[in-house]
Protein backbone atom coordinates (compact mmCIF):
# COMPACT_ATOMS: atom_id res chain seq x y z
CA UNK A 1 0.00 0.00 0.00
CA UNK A 2 1.34 3.63 -0.90
CA UNK A 3 1.19 6.64 1.02
CA UNK A 4 0.75 9.52 -1.40
CA UNK A 5 1.77 12.90 1.05
CA UNK A 6 0.75 16.40 -0.30
CA UNK A 7 2.07 19.24 0.55
CA UNK A 8 0.11 21.49 3.40
CA UNK A 9 -1.57 24.37 1.63
CA UNK A 10 0.55 27.68 3.32
CA UNK A 11 -1.46 29.72 5.52
CA UNK A 12 -2.25 33.24 4.68
CA UNK A 13 -0.52 34.79 7.80
CA UNK A 14 2.57 32.54 6.81
CA UNK A 15 2.70 33.88 2.78
CA UNK A 16 2.02 37.69 3.90
CA UNK A 17 4.93 37.35 5.81
CA UNK A 18 7.39 35.56 3.70
CA UNK A 19 5.30 38.52 0.85
CA UNK A 20 6.95 41.26 3.18
CA UNK A 21 10.34 39.56 3.30
CA UNK A 22 10.39 39.67 -0.15
CA UNK A 23 9.36 43.19 -0.47
CA UNK A 24 12.59 43.76 1.35
CA UNK A 25 14.70 42.24 -0.69
CA UNK A 26 13.28 43.73 -3.74
CA UNK A 27 13.76 47.00 -2.69
CA UNK A 28 17.22 46.30 -1.81
CA UNK A 29 17.95 45.12 -5.55
CA UNK A 30 15.96 48.45 -6.71
CA UNK A 31 18.19 50.90 -4.74
CA UNK A 32 21.31 48.88 -5.82
CA UNK A 33 20.09 48.72 -9.55
CA UNK A 34 19.58 52.47 -9.17
CA UNK A 35 22.85 53.60 -7.87
CA UNK A 36 24.44 52.21 -11.39
CA UNK A 37 21.80 52.75 -13.76
CA UNK A 38 20.15 56.11 -13.95
CA UNK A 39 16.40 56.66 -14.68
CA UNK A 40 15.17 54.24 -17.05
CA UNK A 41 12.43 53.12 -14.52
CA UNK A 42 10.17 51.01 -16.62
CA UNK A 43 12.76 49.06 -17.96
CA UNK A 44 14.44 48.41 -15.14
CA UNK A 45 11.19 47.02 -13.29
CA UNK A 46 10.06 45.38 -16.49
CA UNK A 47 13.88 43.63 -16.48
CA UNK A 48 13.15 42.67 -13.06
CA UNK A 49 9.45 41.55 -13.64
CA UNK A 50 10.83 38.87 -16.26
CA UNK A 51 13.45 37.91 -13.95
CA UNK A 52 11.44 37.30 -10.68
CA UNK A 53 9.12 35.69 -12.81
CA UNK A 54 11.66 33.30 -13.72
CA UNK A 55 11.89 34.11 -17.67
CA UNK A 56 13.95 35.49 -20.24
CA UNK A 57 14.26 39.18 -21.84
CA UNK A 58 14.91 40.88 -25.15
CA UNK A 59 16.11 44.32 -24.55
CA UNK A 60 15.71 46.08 -27.24
CA UNK A 61 17.34 49.58 -28.04
CA UNK A 62 20.32 51.61 -30.50
CA UNK A 63 23.80 51.01 -29.53
CA UNK A 64 24.68 53.39 -26.40
CA UNK A 65 21.43 52.77 -24.28
CA UNK A 66 23.00 50.89 -21.23
CA UNK A 67 21.66 47.95 -21.95
CA UNK A 68 25.06 45.59 -21.52
CA UNK A 69 25.84 47.16 -18.43
CA UNK A 70 22.16 46.85 -17.32
CA UNK A 71 22.80 42.92 -17.69
CA UNK A 72 25.86 43.19 -16.19
CA UNK A 73 24.48 45.07 -13.50
CA UNK A 74 21.43 42.93 -12.65
CA UNK A 75 23.92 39.89 -12.44
CA UNK A 76 25.74 41.47 -9.53
CA UNK A 77 22.72 42.80 -7.62
CA UNK A 78 21.30 39.34 -7.71
CA UNK A 79 24.22 37.40 -7.25
CA UNK A 80 24.21 34.81 -10.11
CA UNK A 81 27.11 33.41 -12.21
CA UNK A 82 27.01 35.21 -15.32
CA UNK A 83 28.47 34.72 -18.34
CA UNK A 84 28.52 36.79 -22.05
CA UNK A 85 29.02 35.35 -25.46
CA UNK A 86 29.31 38.28 -28.28
CA UNK A 87 27.16 37.04 -30.95
CA UNK A 88 28.80 37.92 -34.18
CA UNK A 89 28.09 36.12 -38.03
CA UNK A 90 30.61 34.01 -37.95
CA UNK A 91 29.64 32.26 -34.25
CA UNK A 92 28.78 28.76 -34.37
CA UNK A 93 26.42 26.99 -32.52
CA UNK A 94 29.03 24.59 -30.61
CA UNK A 95 30.65 28.19 -29.58
CA UNK A 96 27.48 28.89 -27.21
CA UNK A 97 26.75 25.26 -26.30
CA UNK A 98 30.13 23.63 -26.44
CA UNK A 99 31.24 20.33 -28.08
CA UNK A 100 33.05 16.97 -27.54
CA UNK A 101 36.86 16.60 -27.68
CA UNK A 102 39.04 13.21 -28.48
CA UNK A 103 41.00 12.29 -25.85
CA UNK A 104 43.63 9.51 -25.58
CA UNK A 105 45.37 8.77 -22.50
CA UNK A 106 48.86 6.73 -21.34
CA UNK A 107 47.59 3.33 -22.89
CA UNK A 108 46.40 4.49 -26.25
CA UNK A 109 42.74 4.13 -25.67
CA UNK A 110 40.78 7.21 -26.85
CA UNK A 111 37.32 8.90 -25.42
CA UNK A 112 35.19 11.63 -25.86
CA UNK A 113 34.85 14.60 -23.35
CA UNK A 114 32.06 16.89 -23.29
CA UNK A 115 33.57 20.51 -22.99
CA UNK A 116 30.82 22.67 -22.06
CA UNK A 117 30.56 25.98 -23.23
CA UNK A 118 29.07 29.68 -21.88
CA UNK A 119 25.54 28.65 -21.57
CA UNK A 120 26.24 27.06 -18.82
CA UNK A 121 25.87 29.78 -16.19
CA UNK A 122 22.55 31.28 -14.17
CA UNK A 123 22.50 34.42 -16.42
CA UNK A 124 23.51 34.76 -20.30
CA UNK A 125 24.01 37.92 -21.77
CA UNK A 126 23.68 37.14 -25.26
CA UNK A 127 24.71 40.69 -26.90
CA UNK A 128 23.76 42.04 -29.93
CA UNK A 129 21.80 38.62 -30.55
CA UNK A 130 20.68 39.57 -33.76
CA UNK A 131 24.22 39.87 -35.74
CA UNK A 132 24.46 35.90 -35.64
CA UNK A 133 22.71 34.30 -38.07
CA UNK A 134 19.63 31.99 -37.57
CA UNK A 135 21.30 28.57 -37.04
CA UNK A 136 23.36 30.05 -34.32
CA UNK A 137 20.34 31.98 -32.62
CA UNK A 138 18.43 28.50 -32.60
CA UNK A 139 21.02 26.89 -30.82
CA UNK A 140 19.65 28.78 -27.42
CA UNK A 141 15.98 26.94 -28.60
CA UNK A 142 16.13 24.03 -26.40
CA UNK A 143 17.92 25.75 -23.56
CA UNK A 144 15.84 28.54 -23.13
CA UNK A 145 12.31 25.91 -22.71
CA UNK A 146 14.03 23.06 -21.36
CA UNK A 147 16.65 24.47 -19.40
CA UNK A 148 19.25 21.35 -21.02
CA UNK A 149 21.04 20.65 -23.99
CA UNK A 150 21.54 18.22 -26.01
CA UNK A 151 25.02 17.31 -27.37
CA UNK A 152 26.04 14.51 -29.72
CA UNK A 153 23.03 12.29 -28.09
CA UNK A 154 23.45 13.05 -24.52
CA UNK A 155 21.51 15.27 -22.09
CA UNK A 156 23.67 17.99 -20.21
CA UNK A 157 21.27 20.31 -17.55
CA UNK A 158 21.89 23.69 -17.18
CA UNK A 159 22.23 25.48 -13.92
CA UNK A 160 19.45 26.77 -11.58
CA UNK A 161 18.29 29.59 -12.28
CA UNK A 162 19.02 30.06 -15.81
CA UNK A 163 18.13 32.97 -17.52
CA UNK A 164 18.93 34.50 -20.81
CA UNK A 165 18.43 38.37 -21.43
CA UNK A 166 19.91 39.17 -24.77
CA UNK A 167 20.20 42.63 -26.37
CA UNK A 168 19.14 43.49 -29.72
CA UNK A 169 19.49 46.08 -32.06
CA UNK A 170 17.32 47.57 -34.53
CA UNK A 171 16.94 45.72 -37.19
CA UNK A 172 16.96 48.51 -39.43
CA UNK A 173 20.36 48.88 -38.63
CA UNK A 174 23.18 46.95 -40.85
CA UNK A 175 24.47 43.43 -40.42
CA UNK A 176 21.38 42.30 -38.26
CA UNK A 177 19.03 39.14 -38.97
CA UNK A 178 15.72 38.86 -37.75
CA UNK A 179 15.00 36.35 -34.74
CA UNK A 180 13.37 33.30 -35.76
CA UNK A 181 9.95 33.47 -34.30
CA UNK A 182 10.04 30.33 -32.08
CA UNK A 183 13.01 32.04 -30.70
CA UNK A 184 10.76 35.19 -29.95
CA UNK A 185 8.07 33.23 -28.48
CA UNK A 186 10.65 31.70 -25.81
CA UNK A 187 11.34 35.79 -24.26
CA UNK A 188 8.87 36.16 -21.61
CA UNK A 189 9.12 39.97 -22.76
CA UNK A 190 10.66 42.56 -25.56
CA UNK A 191 11.71 45.57 -23.65
CA UNK A 192 12.08 48.71 -25.50
CA UNK A 193 14.69 50.86 -24.61
CA UNK A 194 14.09 54.59 -25.02
CA UNK A 195 16.56 57.54 -25.05
CA UNK A 196 16.64 59.00 -21.10
CA UNK A 197 15.54 61.95 -20.01
CA UNK A 198 16.77 64.67 -19.97
CA UNK A 199 17.84 64.58 -15.32
CA UNK A 200 18.90 61.26 -16.04
CA UNK A 201 21.26 62.52 -19.43
CA UNK A 202 23.18 65.19 -17.09
CA UNK A 203 23.20 62.42 -14.44
CA UNK A 204 24.98 60.13 -16.67
CA UNK A 205 27.25 62.59 -17.77
CA UNK A 206 28.58 64.01 -14.42
CA UNK A 207 29.04 60.45 -12.89
CA UNK A 208 30.19 58.51 -15.46
CA UNK A 209 33.03 60.52 -17.12
CA UNK A 210 35.00 61.02 -13.96
CA UNK A 211 37.92 58.53 -12.14
CA UNK A 212 35.58 56.45 -9.97
CA UNK A 213 32.11 54.98 -11.27
CA UNK A 214 29.77 53.38 -9.19
CA UNK A 215 29.97 49.55 -8.89
CA UNK A 216 27.20 47.08 -8.45
CA UNK A 217 27.20 45.39 -4.75
CA UNK A 218 25.42 42.07 -4.61
CA UNK A 219 22.35 42.25 -2.93
CA UNK A 220 20.90 38.58 -2.89
CA UNK A 221 21.79 34.92 -3.89
CA UNK A 222 20.52 32.76 -6.56
CA UNK A 223 18.66 30.41 -4.24
CA UNK A 224 17.05 33.53 -2.47
CA UNK A 225 15.86 34.04 -5.80
CA UNK A 226 14.88 31.34 -6.17
CA UNK A 227 12.82 31.41 -3.24
CA UNK A 228 11.16 34.52 -4.35
CA UNK A 229 10.00 33.15 -7.84
CA UNK A 230 8.29 29.89 -5.96
CA UNK A 231 6.72 32.37 -3.79
CA UNK A 232 5.22 34.54 -7.18
CA UNK A 233 4.10 31.23 -8.68
CA UNK A 234 2.38 30.43 -5.19
CA UNK A 235 0.37 33.91 -5.21
CA UNK A 236 -3.07 33.75 -5.94
CA UNK A 237 -4.41 34.61 -9.45
CA UNK A 238 -8.02 36.68 -9.64
CA UNK A 239 -10.97 35.41 -11.80
CA UNK A 240 -11.11 38.57 -13.34
CA UNK A 241 -7.63 38.60 -14.36
CA UNK A 242 -7.68 34.95 -15.85
CA UNK A 243 -11.03 36.34 -17.84
CA UNK A 244 -9.04 39.52 -18.84
CA UNK A 245 -5.61 37.97 -19.92
CA UNK A 246 -7.82 35.21 -21.91
CA UNK A 247 -9.82 38.13 -23.67
CA UNK A 248 -6.83 40.18 -24.53
CA UNK A 249 -4.63 37.39 -25.86
CA UNK A 250 -7.33 35.75 -28.07
CA UNK A 251 -8.32 39.63 -29.72
CA UNK A 252 -5.16 39.37 -30.50
CA UNK A 253 -5.38 36.47 -33.08
CA UNK A 254 -6.90 36.17 -36.57
CA UNK A 255 -10.13 34.72 -36.58
CA UNK A 256 -11.36 34.89 -33.31
CA UNK A 257 -14.21 37.58 -34.58
CA UNK A 258 -12.30 40.54 -34.12
CA UNK A 259 -12.41 42.46 -37.00
CA UNK A 260 -9.95 44.89 -36.46
CA UNK A 261 -7.15 42.21 -35.62
CA UNK A 262 -8.30 40.22 -39.26
CA UNK A 263 -7.71 43.18 -41.16
CA UNK A 264 -3.91 44.16 -39.61
CA UNK A 265 -2.61 40.98 -37.79
CA UNK A 266 -1.42 37.99 -39.65
CA UNK A 267 -0.59 35.75 -36.88
CA UNK A 268 -1.12 36.22 -32.82
CA UNK A 269 0.35 35.01 -29.90
CA UNK A 270 -0.11 31.38 -28.64
CA UNK A 271 -1.07 29.96 -25.27
CA UNK A 272 2.57 30.54 -24.09
CA UNK A 273 1.60 34.31 -23.97
CA UNK A 274 -0.87 33.58 -21.84
CA UNK A 275 1.59 32.10 -19.45
CA UNK A 276 3.78 34.83 -19.82
CA UNK A 277 1.00 37.34 -18.60
CA UNK A 278 0.26 35.97 -15.84
CA UNK A 279 3.67 34.96 -14.10
CA UNK A 280 4.47 38.81 -15.11
CA UNK A 281 1.24 40.27 -13.48
CA UNK A 282 2.14 38.31 -10.32
CA UNK A 283 5.68 39.33 -9.87
CA UNK A 284 4.34 43.23 -11.39
CA UNK A 285 2.24 42.63 -8.36
CA UNK A 286 4.60 41.88 -5.81
CA UNK A 287 7.39 44.20 -7.25
CA UNK A 288 4.50 46.64 -6.57
CA UNK A 289 3.98 45.77 -2.48
CA UNK A 290 0.63 43.57 -3.79
CA UNK A 291 -0.38 39.69 -2.73
CA UNK A 292 -2.67 39.22 -5.81
CA UNK A 293 -2.43 40.65 -9.52
CA UNK A 294 -4.92 43.12 -11.06
CA UNK A 295 -6.21 43.98 -14.59
CA UNK A 296 -3.83 46.90 -14.28
CA UNK A 297 -1.02 44.62 -14.50
CA UNK A 298 -2.07 43.20 -17.67
CA UNK A 299 -2.67 46.01 -19.00
CA UNK A 300 0.58 47.42 -18.03
CA UNK A 301 2.41 44.09 -19.56
CA UNK A 302 -0.07 43.78 -22.86
CA UNK A 303 2.80 45.11 -25.16
CA UNK A 304 6.01 43.57 -23.47
CA UNK A 305 4.31 40.84 -23.45
CA UNK A 306 2.83 40.47 -26.79
CA UNK A 307 4.91 42.85 -29.20
CA UNK A 308 6.94 40.02 -30.22
CA UNK A 309 4.47 37.31 -30.45
CA UNK A 310 2.62 39.19 -33.30
CA UNK A 311 2.97 40.27 -37.26
CA UNK A 312 1.08 42.47 -39.26
CA UNK A 313 -0.21 41.71 -42.53
CA UNK A 314 1.21 43.67 -45.57
CA UNK A 315 -1.74 46.03 -45.71
CA UNK A 316 -0.88 47.03 -42.35
CA UNK A 317 2.83 48.05 -42.77
CA UNK A 318 1.86 49.86 -45.79
CA UNK A 319 -0.40 51.92 -43.92
CA UNK A 320 2.82 52.66 -41.37
CA UNK A 321 1.19 50.58 -38.48
CA UNK A 322 3.12 48.87 -35.84
CA UNK A 323 2.76 45.90 -33.18
CA UNK A 324 2.81 48.34 -30.34
CA UNK A 325 -0.23 50.22 -32.11
CA UNK A 326 -2.20 47.56 -32.41
CA UNK A 327 -1.88 46.32 -29.30
CA UNK A 328 -2.53 49.36 -27.65
CA UNK A 329 -5.56 49.79 -29.72
CA UNK A 330 -6.37 46.10 -28.37
CA UNK A 331 -6.18 46.98 -24.57
CA UNK A 332 -8.06 50.04 -24.98
CA UNK A 333 -10.89 47.97 -26.15
CA UNK A 334 -10.71 45.40 -23.56
CA UNK A 335 -11.15 48.31 -21.42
Amino acid sequence: MSVIVSRTPQGGQEMVAEAERALVDISRVREAVGKVIFGQESVVERTLVALLAGGHALLVGVPGLAKTKLVETLGAVLGLDSRRIQFTPDLMPSDILGSEVMEQDETGRRSFRFISGPIFTQLLMADEINRASPRTQSALLQAMQEYHVTVAGARYDLPSPFHVLATQNPLEQEGTYPLPEAQLDRFLMQVDILYPELDAERRILIETTGVDEQKPEGVLTAERLKEIQLLIRRMPVPESVVEAILALVRSARPGQGNAETDRHVSWGPGPRASQALTLCARARALYDGRLAPSVDDVRALAEPVLQHRMALTFAARAEGMSVRSVVSRLVKAAG
